[in-house]
């Protein structure tokens, strides 16, 4: 169970995480978090002693989000075909259902650090490739169950199905149409079929 001074972290990183998907880590401050969450400043700086220190805290916090919300339930499903399936609808529904008010935090915040060398960039880009890598691991366990072509580059395919959703998250941003998820999933699954096993045997 969390303590107090826990949960009120967790509160006020939920609300910071929020803001930089709309606005980017550079829009918090101290003081706009106070007046976000109703704290004082002081009250604040107990938790985070620095603009920077709530950044990095906020990337981990979004990072944590992103695990419970795509990866954990993704975990259920059985190895192979299926848990790469359940990674990346996961993913398009975490879009769909807005987890965050300005859409994926790592989308946003990505492109804002892109070219910005420093602490929070390597941050950001550590999590991005952890989701890379597990989605590869996810293909590699597939091959491994005979149920994807052993002879095909994991690293490739996850790049290709990462690609899909990745689009649809894009072009539901800018657009805000919704037919872009049913698009991505379709690609996903044709995709996969194309790799199975099976079909190349019976082909």
């Amino acid at each position: 169970m969390l303590t107090k001074r826990e949960r009120t972290r967790q509160a006020i990183l939920d609300t910071a995480a929020a803001l930089a998907s709309q606005h980017g880590l550079d829009s918090l401050s101290i003081g706009r978090l106070a007046a976000a969450t109703g704290m004082s400043k002081s009250g604040l700086f107990a938790h985070f002693g620095s603009k920077e220190e709530l950044q990095l805290a906020t990337v981990d916090h979004a990072a944590d989000i992103f695990v419970r919300e795509v990866i954990e339930p993704a975990r259920s499903a059985p190895r192979g075909v299926a848990r790469i399936w359940a990674l990346l609808d996961g993913f398009l529904e975490y879009v769909e259902r807005g987890v965050f008010a300005g859409g994926c935090f790592f989308a946003t915040t990505s492109a804002e650090f892109k070219s910005r060398p420093g602490s929070i960039r390597d941050r950001i880009a550590k999590q991005i490739a952890s989701w890379n890598s597990y989605l590869e691991h996810a293909v590699e366990q597939a091959q491994q169950l005979g149920e994807i072509d052993p002879a095909a580059d994991a690293h490739r395919i996850a790049f290709e199905l990462n690609a899909f959703v990745k689009t649809a998250e894009a072009e539901h941003e800018f657009f805000g149409d919704n037919r872009v998820f049913a698009d991505a999933r379709e690609a996903v699954r044709e995709r996969l079929e194309s790799l199975r096993v099976r079909d190349r045997l019976s082909a």
